[in-house]
């Protein structure tokens, strides 16, 4: 099979083809999550799809949040200041890097900690910046772009899923703690399909793409960090939006894609998450695995075709148009779901 990647290098996996506004009142439950050897079983909260969808709205109104912009500082500044909000433990982690084109850049990766003291957690990643340019766009080629489910929509999940936990009660919380680490500077890479105007002027061998996590990986923040796994959330907002089992995702984290994909046939998603293998892309759970936490990324796919990303990835069609309250709430009621029932 040709894939016909537009964004991430494939990279090789053993055995594997290579491939503001949001509501105040307390969340309705769910059906109660339990699992063998749990202390307790406690109801899970339902996943508010309504504020996903206006957080996302919030991040695309500040502008594309391209490093070094001022429209990325205070999408920064916002993200900062809503996970504090929820009193979760945040902490700013920023760092200087070069892109491939030579740009030196500021970027900020922030921590959030939902019960910080707990000895079990569970990490839950995204990026929040937004690519520079409109490479793959056929129309508009290199113009800014919203980035609203490239980026924003997992972000959003990630706002919701924890405002969601800090409106439980101590006796109502689940089994681990929560880690929020939102990736600065992961989509400012080359790609040698769409960019042939342009050279990669970093040295060879390095990653262009992903600057965030491979600064978090080599500076773990919190220092030692350790977490029992961690999702990656990627283009999680869009329309009819799909969910392939990844490679990477396979070979580090098998065990952590079966409860991820069986928690959401059990609920009701299975039109979302699909139980199709498909190859390795490049993206930030590469280097939080290596930093230790084996992560599953859960990105949009197309089921069907030789396109390995969606039509509106790195286009300027990637915007609040395609955003869909239905697919955030399969991802993020899924999610919750899995930390409920630890």
């Amino acid at each position: 099979m040709r894939f016909q990647p537009v964004r991430y290098s494939l990279l090789a996996v053993a055995g594997l083809a290579l491939l503001t506004a949001c509501p105040a009142e307390k969340p309705a439950e769910t059906a109660t999550a339990s699992q063998p050897g749990a202390t307790k079983a406690v109801p899970t909260p339902a996943f508010n799809a309504d504020s996903a969808y206006a957080y996302t709205a919030r991040q695309v109104a500040f502008g594309p949040r391209v490093p070094n912009k001022p429209a990325h500082v205070a999408c920064g500044n916002y993200l900062v200041a809503k996970l504090k909000s929820f009193g979760l433990s945040v902490r700013e982690q920023p760092f200087q890097a070069m892109t491939f084109d030579g740009t030196q850049i500021s970027g900020r990766n922030i921590v959030a900690q939902y019960q910080p003291t707990a000895a079990r957690r569970v990490a839950i990643f995204a990026h929040w910046d937004t690519r520079p340019f409109a490479d793959a766009d056929k129309v508009h080629k290199n113009a800014p772009m919203d980035g609203a489910s490239d980026g924003a929509s997992a972000v959003a999940v990630a706002l919701e899923i924890a405002r969601s936990l800090s409106q439980r009660a101590d006796s109502l919380a689940p089994n681990v703690g929560v880690d929020i680490i939102l990736f600065d500077a992961e989509d400012w890479g080359y790609e040698a399909d769409t960019q042939t105007d342009k050279k990669n002027q970093l040295p060879e061998g390095s990653d262009s793409w992903c600057l965030g996590s491979q600064y978090w990986a080599k500076h773990l923040l919190p220092a030692g960090y350790k977490a029992e796994y961690g999702i990656l959330l990627d283009m999680v907002g869009a329309k009819n939006g799909r969910f392939t089992r990844e490679g990477t995702s396979l070979q580090n984290a098998r065990s952590v894609v079966d409860k991820i994909w069986n928690t959401a046939a059990k609920i009701g998603y299975s039109d979302y998450f699909l139980f199709t293998d498909t190859g390795a892309i490049l993206d930030d759970h590469v280097y939080t695995n290596q930093a230790g936490v084996p992560t599953v990324d859960i990105y949009d796919h197309p089921p069907y075709g030789s396109d390995y990303f969606p039509a509106y990835h790195h286009a300027t069609t990637d915007n609040m148009s395609i955003i869909d309250r239905k697919t955030m709430k399969a991802v993020g009621q899924t999610v919750l779901q899995v930390l409920y029932q630890e």
